[in-house]
């Protein structure tokens, strides 16, 4: 089943499969309802799987183009989807990359709503101790989108978010799925949108820490198997220390679910249960 919603500022593009507990996935990146397809359908012989297009990137139109993104409207759309959906049931939800933010905050300031929470790979650079060095990289990025355009700017990104110390050029991507390589053109059309809006808001947000140690008992923190020590890998490990839990490894890296999408519903169901 699909559906539109409309929040304050945009209209979201959702998409609802199978019966169950409530599961709200949220996307990451550029990719939308569209790069979860294959982990919702697997899932959803479980759950209802909800997927759905963030506001401003597929089919999820904003109503002012140029309105500034924030992760708290980004979860306030997410808690509107569940209140449609899924009222008054507490719900499971997985975000990935920038989705895994939204999650975060959508645990911290709605926690009454959620049995459990799957965070695959947040961004939070803030909580790092170098943070400062990746405050100057979302500035070099945004300054190079600014005066040379997107291109040269998702160069700077990449290289600033490989392992420390790897000046080697990233590896060839692995061949995708026909259903994902069909979704190059809709990532590369929200890129602009990406880079400019979401990447300087989403990696300056700062996490309420200590809130989110509280309500550990409710949250998973994962990274990819093969992104190690890559920079959108090392805020989930940081957080996993510092509550003392277990960091989940998916297959695959940061792209993972999109790359091994099999193997990841199949570990995403298990964390799920646990």
């Amino acid at each position: 089943m699909n559906g539109s919603l409309r929040v304050h500022g945009a209209t979201l593009h959702y998409e609802v499969r199978g019966e169950g507990p409530p599961l709200l996935m949220i996307p990451g990146g550029t990719g939308g309802a569209a790069s979860l397809q294959a982990v919702a359908e697997d899932l959803a012989t479980e759950y209802t799987a909800v997927t759905y297009d963030p506001r401003g990137l597929g089919r999820s139109p904003l109503d002012d183009p140029e309105a500034e993104q924030r992760v708290a409207d980004h979860a306030d759309d997410a808690l509107r989807l569940l209140d449609l959906l899924a009222p008054g049931v507490p719900a499971r939800v997985f975000g990935s990359s920038s989705g895994a933010i939204v999650a975060l905050h959508l645990l911290t300031a709605h926690q009454e709503r959620l049995e459990r929470v799957v965070a695959h790979e947040p961004p939070v650079v803030e909580v790092l101790p170098d943070a400062a060095v990746h405050r100057a990289l979302v500035a070099r990025v945004g300054e190079t989108f600014r005066t040379e355009g997107l291109m040269p700017a998702m160069a700077v990104f990449a290289a600033g978010l490989r392992k420390d110390g790897d000046t080697a050029s990233p590896p060839a991507r692995p061949e995708l799925a026909p259903q994902a390589a069909a979704r190059a053109e809709q990532t590369m059309a929200g890129l602009p949108f990406f880079v400019g809006r979401i990447v300087p808001s989403f990696m300056s947000y700062a996490p309420d820490v200590d809130r989110l140690a509280a309500l550990s008992g409710r949250l998973v923190l994962a990274g990819g198997q093969d992104s190690r020590g890559e920079l959108p890998y090392r805020p989930a490990a940081y957080l996993a220390e510092r509550f003392g839990a277990e960091l989940v490894h998916f297959p695959g890296g940061h792209t993972g679910l999109t790359t091994h999408p099999a193997a990841f519903a199949e570990l995403l169901r298990k964390t799920l249960r646990a």
